[in-house]
């Protein structure tokens, strides 16, 4: 008996299911062709129609280029970590702009409050802002499968050492490091096990 799972219902093809999922590894090593930083202002043009609490859209990317900037962001990430960044081709910070409600009366022009909801409250600002850009996070993973990269997330760093030092005096705080590029052939690892929909899905 054929069951709705066995009924192709995605408006995606099958390639497309197979780059954003299916396919798509976390990768540990890259070759050395560059990512340019068009290839990264398309993928935003991607990332930003994610969903966010008010349209606030906190998420800022940090592209780390320079030499000295890698150089610095090296030594804030967990031992493990140093190697996959420094050969990678390009290394995003993934960060959340605490002071996102100065953008809400552009980016929410129907609600002329909106910036007050969060002006008072740093606490309230700082914990949408995380959640939100959390969101956009994964928006920004599928964004760079979509150009054909690889992803390579890694939140083991010292996140109070980035914001100190790469990203002093602003009001964006780190949250993930994130390497971009071509994996290699030795770059990926074999897929681990999933749950399945009969354990990860539940209907009450």
């Amino acid at each position: 008996m054929s069951t709705a799972l066995d009924t192709p219902i995605i408006a995606l093809d099958a390639e497309a299911q197979d780059l954003l999922f299916r396919e798509a590894h976390t990768a540990y090593g890259f070759t050395d062709e560059p990512v340019a930083d068009e290839q990264i202002h398309q993928l935003y043009d991607l990332v930003k129609w994610a969903p966010t609490l008010m349209n606030t859209n906190p998420l800022r990317i940090v592209l780390v280029r320079s030499d000295d900037a890698r150089s610095r962001l090296l030594g804030h990430l967990a031992e493990g970590n140093r190697a996959k960044s420094e050969v990678a081709p390009l290394v995003a910070v993934l960060a959340t702009d605490v002071d996102f409600h100065d953008t809400l009366p552009r980016l929410v022009p129907h609600f002329a409050g909106a910036r007050d909801v969060f002006a008072d409250d740093a606490a309230k600002r700082e914990a949408v802002a995380r959640h939100q850009a959390w969101l956009q996070a994964g928006y920004f993973i599928l964004g760079v499968r979509a150009l054909g990269l690889a992803a390579g997330p890694m939140a083991g760093f010292d996140q109070d050492g980035v914001d100190a030092d790469l990203l002093a005096g602003t009001s964006l705080r780190s949250f993930l490091v994130v390497n971009i590029g071509h994996p290699s052939d030795d770059g990926l690892r074999p897929r681990s096990p999933r749950l399945d929909a009969t354990e990860a899905v539940i209907t009450l």
